[in-house]
C-alpha cells in the first residue's frame, strides 16, 4: 500500500494551532479564529521535507485536549469550522500529502450528547446501553451512578462498542470524513483496547469506503497481531523500538534496538512482524521529546538515521525536526506546543537527506534486515531486496571506527551524501556518524 513508502508527519493539532485547552467559550467567536488554516503556511516546509502524509491528533469537538470528544462530525470550534477543514485536506491533496485523522473510538467526552442525556435521564435515557454504566454506583463526578472510564479517568467515557447503535454512529461519522473531507485512513487511539470485532467490522467497512484506505492503532505492548493483519488493522505503532531507539544511545547500547529489529524483522522462523510496516517514530505528543532525552545531542542525527533506515514507516512529529524540546515530566502541553512558523536548520536539513535516501530506495522501505556488525557503540545491519542491498551504519561513538566485515563488493554510494564509499582495508565510519551505502552489484 502507499502508506508502506510514506514518511508521515504528526500534528497535534490543537496545540499546534494555539488553541485554548478548554472548549468553553463562545462557540461562534471561536470558530470565527480559523486556527485549522495554520497548516496551509506549512504545506510548503512539509514538501521540503518529503513527507507524504499527515496525521492529524484529534480535530473534532471535544471538551479540552481533543481525545473527550462531543461530537463526531463537527470540527472543534477552537480550530475553525468544517468548511475550514476541507480547504486544508484540499490542499493537501493538491500537494501529494495524504491525510490521517485520530480515530477515537474507545471512549468520548463528558460533553458527548447522548452521555449528557443519560446524566439528565438516567435509567429512562435511549442511550444508557450507549456506555458501560451501573446505576447503582457513583463516579468521581458525584453523578449518582457508575460508567466505566478509560483506565480509571472519568473524564474520557467509554463507549459500548457492541451496541449496534454506537457502531452505527461511528460507522456514519466516517463515512463523512472520507465522502467530505476525502481522508485517506485513520489512526485508532489506545486500539489496544478496543473490541476485536469492532476492528474487523471497521475494517471491512473502511474497505468499502475507499480503495487503499488505510489503518494504524496505537498499541502499547504485547502481541501486535492481536489487532494488526488479515482482516484487521494494517500497521500498529511500534513502541518496543520506539524505547530501543533513544535507549540504546543513551546507555552505548546498541545491541538494544538491534535484537529488537531481530525479533521483529530478522530471518530467523520465530522472527514476529517480518513482511509487516510498522509505525516508526522517536517521539510523539505522548512522550518526552528526542532533543530532551537523548543524553548526547551528537547523537540526534543517528537516532533519526536509525529510525530511517530500519524497517517501518517513519513518522515525524512537528517541531522535533529541528530539534524542538519537551520533556514529559512538565506535562502534557509542554510536548503539544504553538510555533509560529516552521524553522529549518542542520537537523532539519539532515533528516530531509533521509527521506530523500528512503525514496530512493526499495530496499529501505521493504527489504529484508540483517544484522552485519555490532558492538556497543556500532551496529552495522543490511536491508535487501532481489534488486537492490543497502548497509545501515552508525557509529554512536566520539572516536572513530574502522568496521572489518565482509562487506560483498568494494565500492559502495552513500544514499544520504551521495559520496562514493570504499571497503578496501576496511570501512571508515567517523565519530558520530550515519551512512546508508547502497551496494554495487
Amino acid at each position: 500500500m502507499w502508506a508502506e513508502n510514506s514518511v508521515f508527519y504528526q500534528i497535534y493539532t490543537l496545540g499546534f494551532c494555539g488553541a485554548p485547552y478548554a472548549n468553553d467559550g463562545d462557540p461562534e467567536r471561536e470558530m470565527a479564529q480559523h486556527r485549522i488554516l495554520k497548516v496551509l503556511d506549512w504545506i510548503p516546509h512539509m514538501k521540503k521535507l518529503g513527507i507524504d502524509a499527515v496525521y492529524f491528533c484529534p480535530l473534532f469537538s471535544s471538551d479540552t485536549h481533543g481525545y473527550n470528544t462531543r461530537d463526531y462530525r463537527k470540527v472543534d470550534e477552537r480550530l475553525g469550522t468544517n468548511e475550514d477543514l476541507k480547504e486544508v485536506c484540499d490542499r493537501l491533496h493538491e500537494n501529494g500529502i495524504r491525510v490521517i485523522l485520530d480515530g477515537v473510538f474507545n471512549h468520548v467526552g463528558r460533553g458527548f450528547s447522548q452521555f449528557r442525556d443519560v446524566c439528565r435521564n438516567r435509567e429512562n435515557s435511549p442511550y444508557r446501553d450507549w456506555f458501560c454504566i451501573d446505576f447503582n454506583g457513583n463516579s468521581n463526578y458525584n453523578d449518582g451512578f457508575w460508567y466505566e472510564g478509560w483506565e480509571g479517568n472519568y473524564d474520557l467515557v467509554r463507549l459500548n462498542l457492541r451496541n449496534e447503535e454506537v457502531v452505527a454512529h461511528l460507522f456514519d461519522a466516517i463515512r463523512y470524513w472520507v465522502e467530505y473531507f476525502g481522508i485517506d485512513g485513520l489512526r485508532l487511539d489506545v486500539a489496544y483496547c478496543l473490541d476485536r470485532d469492532f476492528i474487523s467490522r471497521l475494517r471491512s467497512f473502511t474497505d468499502s469506503l475507499k480503495e487503499d484506505f488505510w489503518m494504524v492503532g496505537e498499541i502499547i505492548g504485547g502481541d501486535y497481531k492481536s489487532i494488526m493483519g488479515s482482516g484487521k488493522l494494517h500497521s500498529v505503532t511500534n513502541y518496543e523500538c520506539y524505547k530501543g531507539l533513544y535507549s540504546s544511545f543513551n546507555s552505548m547500547n546498541m545491541f538494544e534496538i538491534i535484537h529488537s529489529l531481530i525479533r521483529q524483522f530478522g530471518n530467523d522462523p520465530w522472527t514476529l512482524y517480518r513482511g509487516y510496516h510498522l509505525l516508526s517514530f522517536v517521539d510523539n505528543h505522548d512522550v518526552t521529546r528526542a532533543a530532551t532525552i537523548l543524553r548526547e545531542p551528537k547523537h540526534l542525527p543517528l537516532l533519526y538515521a536509525l529510525c530511517f533506515g530500519m524497517p517501518g514507516i517513519p513518522c515525524l512529529y512537528y517541531g522535533s525536526e529541528w530539534g524542538a524540546e519537551g520533556d514529559k515530566r512538565n506535562g502534557d502541553p509542554s510536548l503539544r506546543p504553538c510555533f509560529e512558523t516552521p524553522q529549518w536548520n542542520k537537523l532539519t536539513d539532515w533528516i530531509s537527506h533521509l527521506t530523500a535516501a528512503r525514496k530512493a530506495s526499495e530496499a529501505i522501505r521493504s527489504g529484508s534486515m540483517r544484522s552485519v556488525l555490532l558492538t556497543n557503540r556500532q551496529c552495522i545491519f543490511e536491508r535487501r531486496t532481489e534488486k537492490e542491498r543497502v548497509l545501515v551504519a552508525i557509529n554512536a561513538d566520539a572516536e572513530e571506527y574502522v568496521a572489518h566485515f565482509d562487506a560483498g563488493c568494494g565500492l559502495a554510494e552513500d544514499l544520504i551524501t551521495g559520496k562514493p564509499h570504499d571497503f578496501g582495508g576496511g570501512s571508515h565510519l567517523p565519530p558520530y556518524s550515519a551512512a546508508f551505502w547502497k551496494m554495487e552489484k
